[in-house]
């Protein structure tokens, strides 16, 4: 049974960082592409960076330059640091686990950024 356990999300001020970890269990952790999304109040989910099981990585347009995604095969964890955070930012994040179209979903962590 795959299991996504976020963890790391909190409030900060604008200009701020948090870094997420995801622990991802059940898995064979390199045969999954491994991703960030999130969902803000009112709005859909949407990507913010993922890893393919290849190992290479995409970032939305909003986040490039600002967040880093990272992996620990050893560890099996995905991981995301955030800087330069924006009030705009602020939403649920959500660890993913994606293999052709099955997708398992973390229970998400709140970030929070204000002016």
């Amino acid at each position: 049974q795959v299991q996504l356990v976020e963890s790391g999300g909190g409030s900060v001020q604008a200009e701020g960082s948090l870094r997420l970890s995801c622990a991802a269990s059940g898995m064979i952790f390199n045969s999954f592409g491994m991703g960030w999304y999130r969902q803000a109040p009112g709005k859909q989910r949407e990507l913010v960076a993922t890893f393919t099981s290849g190992g290479s990585t995409n970032y939305a347009d909003s986040v490039k330059g600002r967040f880093t995604i990272s992996r620990d095969v050893a560890k099996n964890t995905v991981n995301l640091q955030m800087s330069s955070l924006k009030p705009e930012d602020t939403a649920v994040y959500y660890c993913s686990a994606r293999r052709g179209v099955v997708v398992y979903w973390g229970q998400g962590t709140q970030v929070t950024v204000s002016s």
